[in-house]
């Protein structure tokens, strides 16, 4: 019995290179030096290397990102798996050089091969494709991000003209490879419009990569963006891909366009007219097919003349300009939007709050709403928390709504978007974003409500922390000062 075994084991060792190439994970032989020895036919469809090319060759020209490497006496590197004291079995997330110069998302898994002597004689590594379950980790990842409006145009509610308009802009603006900058003040749902835009599109099965501009300083937004190479850096232990490069066939949303550094407005202004970018640390042109959505809070004509914003790169990107215009302007709208919320609120919490009594209703109307949507938002998930009744009540509204003065829509509005709603609509207004002083008052009440919770104050205001501590040193608000008046 014990000889059968034997000989059905010799026979079926026979048949070893077809059964690894059963495998659908990537399997490669190396030997202790560090050259390939053997690979299976899924390493071949992965990598896109025939085993003439690959076999003999060092393990580090899949460059993979995350290999451990301890260098020798005679300056050489080696894989630190074959050092003593390592552990045997290692498994990692990394990325992998193809052939083509392309990086695969993978999973490898080495496992040191030892003889009699526990000496290592090799090591066997298995690699798994990430590549669909890292689209779906953006996926998921934007889709967290996403702010949810209810019924509308694509998540975006609104009847009154002015908002018929922008969305008769957004569905043309989809039909060409034109870029867009879309102008709005904050909360106004500029990331909506956006997506949109490439839901519209003839990209819209292809990736849409989003990137806020504000967020990073210049090194890391040129990183972001364009991505980098392992050892770029310090800090660079591995290879990065960047935005543009993850959004290849798709649309990329650069969001808060006017806060870029002028050095890396050179570089973007380079990708647009060339198509190509450069990693940092790596000189290599990558081609890249991508149609560019931006969007800003600020005026790029006054930044242009103050010499914060390159001319070159502006006529070059507002090519198709969209401005969202702010709630105070569409206030026939707020009855849709608090609608909308409410029935997203009563499914979210199991309330079931049937609307605002005609006081809280007409303090809404009148109040100007310098946060835009986004503060209409956080005000009535606050008054969800408040509320004990069916109709929300005034007095479950956030403070800086029931001690606001009346705005007259006049008064509130900007020059530039007087004639809303109506047919004719501003191409361009220095006004259209202009600030209103009722930001800094809004700012003071919610900080007042909040005894001085800079992050409760920002919930209720529908920003983030950041953006109060921003105001709060750009109005020299002295919190101290304001919570004893």
């Amino acid at each position: 019995m014990g000889e059968k075994v034997v000989m059905n084991t010799a026979r079926i060792t026979n048949y070893w290179k077809r059964i690894i190439d059963t495998m659908n994970d990537g399997l490669m032989l190396i030997g202790p030096e560090g050259n390939i020895i053997m690979v299976n036919q899924a390493f071949e469809r992965l990598t896109d290397y025939t085993p003439e090319e690959i076999i003999g060759r060092h393990c580090t020209v899949l460059e993979c990102d995350a290999c451990e490497k301890v260098i020798q006496n005679d300056g050489k590197t080696r894989c630190a798996l074959f050092e003593r004291g390592h552990e045997d079995i290692k498994s990692c997330r990394c990325l992998i050089r193809k052939k083509d110069g392309e990086w695969l998302p993978a999973l490898k898994n080495a496992s040191v091969l030892r003889d009699d002597d526990d000496l290592p004689v090799g090591v066997v590594e298995t690699i798994s494709d990430l590549s669909e379950l890292h689209k779906l980790e953006e996926e998921v990842d934007r889709l967290t991000r996403r702010i949810d409006y209810g019924e509308g145009f694509h998540g975006m509610v609104g009847k009154s003209p002015a908002m018929q308009k922008v969305f008769s802009l957004l569905e043309k603006s989809a039909r060409s490879d034109a870029p867009v900058v879309i102008y709005g003040e904050s909360g106004t749902g500029k990331e909506l419009a956006a997506q949109a835009i490439h839901a519209l599109g003839p990209r819209r099965r292809a990736p849409f990569i989003q990137f806020n501009c504000a967020a990073l300083n210049e090194a890391l937004i040129e990183s972001e963006l364009f991505g980098h190479a392992k050892g770029s850096f310090t800090g660079a232990y591995r290879h990065h891909i960047g935005r543009f490069e993850a959004a290849h066939g798709g649309d990329i949303f650069l969001d808060e366009i006017g806060d870029v550094p002028l050095a890396v407005q050179v570089k973007l202004l380079r990708v647009l007219e060339a198509r190509q970018i450069e990693r940092v640390g790596d000189h290599s042109p990558i081609p890249v097919d991508v149609r560019l959505i931006m969007a800003t809070n600020r005026n790029l004509a006054t930044l242009v003349s103050e010499k914060k914003f390159r001319e070159d790169l502006f006529f070059r990107i507002n090519v198709f300009p969209i401005y969202l215009p702010p709630l105070r302007a569409r206030r026939e709208d707020i009855p849709l939007l608090i609608g909308a919320f409410i029935e997203r609120l009563c499914h979210k919490t199991e309330k079931s709050i049937t609307g605002l009594s005609n006081t809280a209703m007409q303090l809404m109307m009148d109040y100007s709403w310098p946060g835009n949507v986004r503060e209409l938002k956080s005000a009535l998930d606050y008054a969800f928390i408040v509320s004990e009744g069916r109709t929300i009540q005034p007095d479950d509204l956030p403070a800086s709504i029931r001690v606001a003065e009346p705005a007259s829509e006049s008064r509130s509005r900007p020059s530039g978007l007087r004639g809303l709603p109506g047919s004719r609509w501003p191409e361009s207004s220095p006004d259209v974003l202009s600030k209103v002083p009722a930001e800094k008052t809004a700012l003071i009440n919610a900080l007042r409500e909040t005894g001085g919770n800079q992050t409760r104050a920002a919930q209720l205001l529908g920003i983030n922390r950041v953006t109060v501590w921003n105001r709060m040193r750009k109005y020299g608000i002295n919190l101290e000062k304001e919570l004893k008046m």
